[in-house]
């Protein structure tokens, strides 16, 4: 198989999932070593590469995310490799998968990214989501809004709002937000710093509940955090009146 460069969703429309003994070695900003097992390799049409064990939960035990260069060849000896690289700054992080055994490889044609549904986001999200447009100064003094919805190219940004100083923000609503709600605002403003119009958007994280470990990333990100009050956004009671002695 030639080289196959994954950007975005350029590549199409086929996910490979690929069951086999295999060994990975993965080396970059740290190095990890996987022992040759039985396990289930997916090559996702946006360039995510995932590797799961049958235990250990939903979470894979490496992966990469897009965008990603695959190349698979035969080595001397016989066995399969498959190489997955990436940029990580002046550095590149790679995954060395050996295949000694193959037990199933399969390509399913997903559709177009276009034609799937979007996740409908319910409940408390949902509303939290709606009110916040309404009233966006409650994510931050003066901020007005431009979008709901702002498109990127890996995802929709919550909201996109202006400040009081005419500055771009962009706000990402949760419920309970933890370290993965941080992670997905900061892959959304990388992805929007890449407009030089853009270039000083900064981040907002607007939720219910943040956990400690959340505001520990984001400070280091530079991303605020805002906790806000369905009840108060809904109207069902008023702010709290604070006496300040003179």
């Amino acid at each position: 198989m030639e080289a196959r460069i994954v950007r975005g969703r350029t590549y199409g429309s086929v996910m490979r999932l690929l069951v086999a003994r295999c060994s990975v070695r993965y080396s970059g900003r740290l190095s990890a070593t996987l022992g040759e097992s039985l396990r289930l390799l997916i090559f996702k049409s946006d360039g995510s590469v995932l590797i799961h064990a049958d235990s250990g939960g939903y979470k894979p035990l490496n992966w990469m995310t897009p965008p990603t260069v695959i190349d698979e060849r035969s080595t001397d000896d016989g066995q399969r490799q498959i190489v997955v690289r990436k940029r990580a700054g002046a550095s590149e992080d790679r995954l060395e998968i050996l295949i000694s055994e193959v037990l199933s490889d399969s390509d399913h044609e997903m559709g177009s990214p276009d034609d799937h549904a979007g996740l409908a986001k319910d409940g408390v999200e949902a509303d939290l989501q709606v009110l916040l447009a309404e009233q966006p100064q409650w994510c931050g003094e003066g901020f007005r809004l431009v979008r709901r919805g702002w498109q990127t190219d890996i995802g929709p940004v919550d909201l996109m709002c202006r400040d009081r100083d005419e500055r771009w923000v962009a706000v990402e609503i949760k419920r309970v937000a933890g370290i993965e709600a941080v992670e997905q605002l900061s892959r959304y403003l990388e992805r929007i710093h890449r407009d030089p119009a853009f270039a000083s958007c900064r981040g907002v994280l607007a939720a219910q509940l943040i956990r400690p470990q959340a505001r520990v990333l984001a400070q280091s990100r530079g991303i605020e955090c805002v906790e806000v009050d369905l009840g108060l956004l809904r109207g069902e009671r008023e702010p709290e009146l604070r006496l300040f002695a003179a």
